[in-house]
């Protein structure tokens, strides 16, 4: 069954260590939502995030997390259950990983799976040399997280893998990841720095004409405490995109960003004009 990881990591095309640790990460989290469609555990729960964008949606960045939402608000909920499932999965590839949980709050339950990069890349068939040139103790970090209290309103539907085995996942629609993306751009404070990832991906929903679902949007604002009014409405959420936009420090949202893109040229129309212009291109 190596073979079948090595060929997954193959499609990737790999030659330096970075780039193998990228393809590594994402085989490696494939793998893991095959384990969770095995376990049942999309009977419970949806992909949502960054990383669902990348696999499920054509997304052209890298997302280093696994992010879920219960379908119900179940604070009782545990990732727990689901670990033998994953650890196994890999196993039965040449990966042996150990998966441990991280407590997050008590409305966030977290863990992360941290196979060895070294064991992975013998298991893969990657060259002396760049098995060489990783420390014996660097592992693949990979977080996964499940939101137990998530706000209502979004939607979801059943998308398909092919690899390594044909499988479903159940996970946010298009319009509802919108939703949570500008929810992210409005009031996430990143340590007081600008999360360049989630402008990334506006451009991304807006470029494929993607509407906007406007009433997960205003779940998630209220939920947060950003918004108290009435019904949101389109106008409501262009308006406060673009005072978002006002403070928007455009060169530090391209740095943070181009480390997880095979071309960081794809940034450099990035303007406050060039997202005014965007945001009169949202739809809802």
């Amino acid at each position: 069954m190596a073979e079948v990881l090595a060929n997954l990591i193959e499609k990737r095309h790999p030659r330096s260590i970075d780039e193998y640790d990228r393809a590594l990460r994402e085989v490696v989290q494939e793998i893991m939502l095959l384990a969770l469609w095995r376990a049942k555990f999309f009977e419970h729960a949806a992909f949502y995030g960054g990383t669902a964008l990348r696999i499920l949606y054509g997304l052209e960045r890298f997302s280093e997390d696994l992010d879920f939402s219960l379908l119900r608000s179940d604070t009782s909920f545990s990732l727990t259950p689901y670990f033998g499932a994953i650890e196994r999965e890999l196993a039965a590839l040449g990966l042996e990983a150990l998966v441990e949980s991280k407590n997050e709050g008590p409305a966030i339950e977290s863990a992360f799976l941290k196979p060895n990069t070294r064991t992975a890349l013998i298991a893969v068939g990657a060259s002396e040399l760049i098995r060489q040139s990783v420390p014996s103790h660097r592992r693949v970090k990979i977080k996964f997280e499940v939101d137990l209290d998530p706000p209502g309103e979004f939607s979801t539907e059943a998308r398909y893998l092919l690899e390594p085995v044909p499988f479903s996942v159940k996970a946010f629609t298009a319009s509802s990841l919108f939703a949570g993306k500008v929810h992210a751009l409005l009031v996430r404070r990143w340590n007081n720095r600008v999360k360049g990832r989630d402008w990334y991906d506006f451009v991304f929903f807006v470029s494929r004409g993607i509407d906007l679902d406007i009433r997960h949007l205003e779940a998630r604002l209220r939920a947060s405490g950003h918004w108290a009014a009435g019904r949101l409405s389109l106008e409501d959420v262009r308006l406060m995109i673009l005072d978002r936009i006002e403070s928007l420090d455009i060169a530090a949202a391209r740095e943070e960003v181009e480390r997880f893109l095979v071309d960081p040229r794809e940034v450099e129309i990035w303007s406050k004009d060039f997202y005014r212009d965007l945001v009169g291109r949202v739809t809802g």
